[in-house]
């Protein structure tokens, strides 16, 4: 089965190694093909760290208020509760792999998700679903969380994501994007 999905708003890929299901919730790894000017914004996670380790080209990352330049074969650890982002500047894609410990569910069915909300046209160009309840839910199953004064909007996406699950989008988005 192919396990490496694209996002043709921030044309990167994500090829899924080792799932939370096949490492019985211990870690998820996942490789990223990240496009020169792409990345994800700055948040934090409660539940999970999560290990960088550059593969090819050059990733950005910033745990807490220092941005390390990975190269090659070098790894940086966001612990929970850092607030971080990743980003490429490189001029050129960047690959690195990704370990989430423990593993995460929720955020191998964010990426399949998502990606695939963007393959159907269904994202706006700043790569957020178009509904407004989905984007809530993913984010609430991503177990991501917005630091300093941009947490106030976790509120109102907390309480969107429960109004996602009560109409049943919760179940649609996994029966038709999550394959594995």
């Amino acid at each position: 089965m192919e396990r490496k999905i694209y996002n043709p708003i921030q044309k990167d890929y994500v090829t899924f190694l080792k799932t939370t299901n096949e490492t019985n919730g211990e870690y998820t790894l996942v490789e990223v093909e990240l496009a020169d000017g792409g990345g994800v914004g700055l948040h934090y996670h409660k539940t999970y760290s999560e290990a960088f380790h550059c593969v090819e080209g050059e990733v950005q990352i910033k745990l807490g208020k220092i941005i390390h330049r990975l190269k090659e074969d070098e790894s940086a650890v966001a612990e929970k509760n850092i607030n971080q982002f990743f980003r490429n500047r490189s001029g050129k894609p960047c690959r690195f792999q990704v370990e989430l410990r423990p593993g995460s569910r929720g955020f191998e069915q964010s990426l399949q998700i998502g990606y695939g909300l963007a393959q159907d046209g269904l994202c706006r160009p700043n790569g957020f679903p178009k509904d407004r309840l989905a984007l809530a839910w993913l984010f609430d199953i991503s177990e991501s969380n917005l630091p300093g004064w941009m947490s106030i909007f976790e509120f109102i996406l907390r309480r969107q994501s429960k109004k996602a699950i009560a109409k049943g989008i919760d179940k649609t988005l996994i029966d038709k994007y999550v394959k594995f």
